[in-house]
């Protein structure tokens, strides 16, 4: 058995890819396995994926498929992986050499259901640093759900936990990483952490994260999933101010934040719109939360107003 498979779903960046298989096959854990799932590329990425499957036939797996999406593919190299642990990196980043074998490292000392590491944010002339907010190990997971950043690849996850739970991605939906995320974590017992920042998050213009249109809206349709999931699983009572503090966050925040970017003001009007309706509908008393009065950012949800926040995007586009 393989320590760690890394999952690398690869959709037509092949300008990025051989950058992404060089930090692999590099690694200093040499017992890895890395899975690399085409999903339908249209691009020179299969070439690429056969050349580096020949150098390393002892590393690397590659798979075709028909295009599904991001999350479709990584649940195909979820299904194929053998590895103790299960590490995700798409095929337009790539990571530190050190990455999995420090990371497994951590993760055996107490067997942990995950292990976190911090990034880089990779632009064309410069790295920013950016902390996953995990400062050391813990099995506080409902502090952990507060502030965690929220992506699948910083991490890597033990694979008998998540087919014990049948943890995988929602598909056909933008945004997959946050929804997986907050199904996993419930179910954690504990968290390692690296503060090394192994990951490097290459920014670029096609990226999901810059791409602002109505599917947008899965970030709504993403919590309102997983508000049901809650409740269906039991864990809605044990996780009730959690979910609510998280909810409002990521729909008040980073959905409104997302959709500031909006050129047509229209647009901006319906997102505020149905941003409040559906807070109002799911956590209407959620001000009674005292999870919102121990920070800054929490007292702002807590002032949230929409005649203020719709004033604020005019200023913006003025500004722009």
């Amino acid at each position: 058995m393989p320590k760690v498979s890394v999952i690398v779903p690869v959709y037509n960046v092949s300008k990025y890819l051989e950058k992404c298989l060089i930090s692999l096959v590099n690694q200093t854990l040499l017992d890895i396995e890395i899975v690399v799932v085409n999903d339908g590329s249209k691009d020179d990425s299969d070439k690429i994926i056969s050349k580096y499957e020949k150098e390393y036939p002892n590393k690397i797996k590659s798979y075709k498929k028909e295009n599904g999406g991001l999350s479709d593919a990584r649940n195909y190299g979820i299904k194929h992986a053998n590895g103790e642990y299960i590490g995700f990196v798409d095929g337009d980043d790539f990571v530190d050499i050190r990455m999995f074998k420090e990371m497994y490292d951590e993760a055996i000392k107490k067997s942990y259901d995950i292990v976190v590491c911090d990034l880089f944010y990779v632009y064309d002339y410069d790295c920013i640093p950016h902390d996953s907010a995990i400062k050391k190990e813990t099995t506080d997971i409902k502090s952990v759900m507060l502030n965690i950043y929220p992506t699948a690849w910083n991490k890597i996850y033990k694979r008998e936990f998540l087919n014990s739970h049948d943890l995988l991605f929602k598909k056909n939906v933008w945004y997959e990483d946050v929804e997986f995320i907050y199904r996993v974590l419930p179910y954690v017992k504990s968290i390692g952490c690296v503060k090394k920042p192994f990951y490097q998050y290459v920014q670029r213009s096609g990226a999901i994260s810059k791409t602002y249109d109505e599917r947008l809206y899965n970030y709504i349709d993403n919590w309102n999933g997983l508000v049901t999931y809650y409740k269906e699983n039991n864990l809605y009572n044990k996780f009730y101010f959690e979910l609510e503090y998280c909810y409002i966050r990521y729909i008040y925040g980073t959905f409104l934040k997302q959709a500031m970017n909006f050129e047509n003001p229209k647009d901006f009007k319906k997102a505020l719109n149905t941003a409040y309706s559906e807070v109002k509908k799911h956590f209407p008393k959620y001000r009674k939360n005292k999870l919102f009065y121990k920070s800054f950012k929490g007292l702002f949800f807590i002032l949230f107003n929409k005649s203020l926040i719709y004033l604020g995007y005019l200023v913006r586009r003025l500004v722009k």
